[in-house]
């Protein structure tokens, strides 16, 4: 199968579904000629034109509100905030209005929009462009929550979510942009709320989603040298969230490691520690471990942005903390 990075898998999943449906549209800032901050678009704008690929100023809030009202009459968009620390100027678009409109209109309006952001350490970028916000939006219902660590995962996903009627939350990290990986020529889709063993094992449980399922298949790696097999569940959407898959694996390994690199407190990786202790705490063996971000925004310095986030050596030692071999 042939291999393609990241970036142009989301370029093929916009284009297949462009060419399907006419009422999709993309609407950001640098969408155009210049094709995205990590060229993504690239090339969009001679295809489709500026009336399907939206050039906007620079204000957030406008790119969500004409999103959601493109969608309340019909339309698909897929609206681009360029930094998910930017989404703090559209809360109340998303929270407040995107989020609620068809639990109050009783079903009778569907919001068909798609926020593209990314998210994440690792380019020296500073605290106000490299935050793991998903927590936010996976507290509030209504929106769907996506975060798609592969070329295949983020194809088949944005695909989905694209043709979803309801207002999804697509994340992605910026560090995996120019990552390749297999992703097949024929068309398909990926379900939402279907999590993927990325690797399977028996003596443990690894969380990850995102950026951290690199680290943690690096992880992974590194413990089997050591005779200790690691089970990797990425959970690909967090909501909805396939809690029975990593419900089924904690069963088998008896001992669970969530990753996240969002920080800990009020984090994903909290909820779902807790989660798996409600429902599966008898078949645990060890008490489950978290590794995640420090709660402190992200430093400038490239030292201290890397101690700041997990990596797979952080993970190497919470397993060896819960396996003894």
């Amino acid at each position: 199968m042939r291999e393609i990075e990241y970036r142009e898998a989301i370029r093929e999943a916009v284009i297949e579904e462009m060419d399907s449906d006419e009422k999709v549209f993309l609407i950001g800032e640098d969408i155009g000629v210049y094709g995205g901050a990590f060229r993504a678009y690239k090339g969009l704008i001679d295809k489709y034109g500026p009336e399907r690929v939206i050039n906007t100023p620079i204000s957030e809030a406008a790119i969500i509100g004409a999103g959601i009202g493109a969608a309340l009459t019909g339309y698909r968009p897929i609206a681009e905030i360029m930094f998910i620390d930017f989404t703090t100027l559209t809360m109340d678009q998303i929270v407040n209005q995107a989020a609620k409109i068809r639990y109050m209109t009783g079903d009778s309006l569907n919001v068909p929009l798609v926020i593209r952001t990314q998210g994440g350490a690792g380019r020296g970028v500073a605290a106000q462009h490299s935050q793991s916000l998903e927590a936010w939006f996976y507290h509030v219902p209504g929106l769907k929550v996506v975060m798609p660590a592969t070329s295949y995962d983020v194809k088949g996903l944005l695909k989905t979510a694209i043709r979803d009627d309801n207002p999804v939350m697509f994340i992605e990290h910026k560090m995996i942009y120019l990552n390749k990986g297999p992703v097949p020529e024929e068309e398909y889709t990926i379900p939402f709320g279907k999590a993927d063993i990325k690797r399977e094992g028996e003596d443990v449980t690894i969380f990850a989603y995102s950026n951290m399922v690199f680290k943690s298949l690096e992880a992974a790696g590194e413990l089997q040298k050591d005779g200790i097999s690691c089970e990797i569940i990425d959970p690909r959407t967090l909501v909805p969230l396939d809690i029975e898959a990593i419900i089924s694996s904690v069963k088998k390994t008896g001992r669970l490691v969530v990753v996240s690199e969002a920080c800990r407190r009020g984090s994903v990786a909290s909820d779902i520690s807790a989660m798996v202790t409600e429902e599966a705490f008898d078949f645990l063996d060890a008490p489950i471990k978290i590794v995640a971000g420090l709660n402190t925004p992200i430093p400038y310095n490239s030292t201290l942005e890397q101690a700041s986030i997990p990596h797979a050596a952080d993970i190497v030692k919470a397993v060896k903390e819960i396996v003894k071999k």
